[in-house]
């Protein structure tokens, strides 16, 4: 009987042993969707963040949305793994709020800027290295070719080498594409009109920045984005490379 019991015993210390790893295995990651506007306000947000949110029940990350600056507080921007600029512009943080963010990314925060998180914070020099450019114009939307020029990033790796897509396409300026930033995607500006960076004029990149991570992408302008498996597998894979998480 003593015997049976010390095998019941040794046999739940194994499986209790085994299942720990599997648990942390299923650690709950969290993200922060910011929308806020004080400029031009995209229409294609609302369809941004139903599709971040079913990418999080997809992926096993859970998904918060808010247009409140007063949010940003180290004791509420530490829940998050990530924080997502989707499309915000012109001044969305105050001083607290810059500072607050500046900490959290120092201690190893991410970040994911989509669209026109580029056209956000001028006066804000911390936030243009984040980003690392800032948006100067762009012309009517249309067909463009995208060229992948990394095709083994999380982000990248499951897109064609040569990418058509309609989107509206940004020129940047003060660009701050060091070697330190890895550019994924860049935009071929004979296949459309409008163009203002030359021959090498990147779309989507990712850097590791004062502590934290950042991925930005210039796609994401129109609601029929957010249904584009090509874009969404796109946009999840940066959003788990600010968010650390392993493939």
């Amino acid at each position: 009987m003593i015997r049976n019991v010390l095998f019941a015993i040794c046999i739940l210390a194994v499986t209790l042993s085994c299942a720990a790893p599997h648990a942390a295995a299923k650690k709950k990651y969290r993200v922060l969707i910011y929308s806020k506007t004080a400029g031009y306000h995209h229409a294609s947000i609302a369809a941004g963040i139903k599709a971040i949110q079913k990418l999080g029940a997809e992926n096993n990350f859970a998904v918060d949305s808010t247009t409140d600056s007063t949010y940003f507080t180290p004791q509420n921007l530490k829940k998050y793994n990530t924080v997502i600029f989707l499309s915000t512009t012109m001044n969305v943080l105050d001083n607290n709020g810059q500072a607050a963010f500046e900490k959290y990314i120092q201690s190893g925060g991410g970040y994911v800027g989509v669209h026109a998180a580029s056209d956000t914070e001028y006066d804000w020099p911390w936030y243009n290295k984040l980003v690392g450019v800032q948006f100067k114009s762009h012309p009517k939307q249309q067909e463009a070719v995208l060229h992948v020029v990394d095709t083994t990033f999380i982000a990248t790796k499951h897109l064609p080498s040569v990418w058509k897509r309609w989107d509206e396409w940004y020129n940047f300026k003060n660009i701050k594409l060091d070697s330190t930033y890895h550019v994924l995607i860049t935009i071929d500006e004979s296949s459309y009109t409008g163009g203002e960076n030359g021959t090498f004029h990147p779309m989507a990149w990712y850097h590791d920045f004062d502590g934290g991570r950042a991925f930005y992408t210039e796609l994401g302008h129109t609601d029929e984005s957010y249904v584009d498996p090509l874009f969404l597998n796109h946009l999840l894979g940066g959003i788990n490379y600010a968010m650390g998480k392993k493939p």
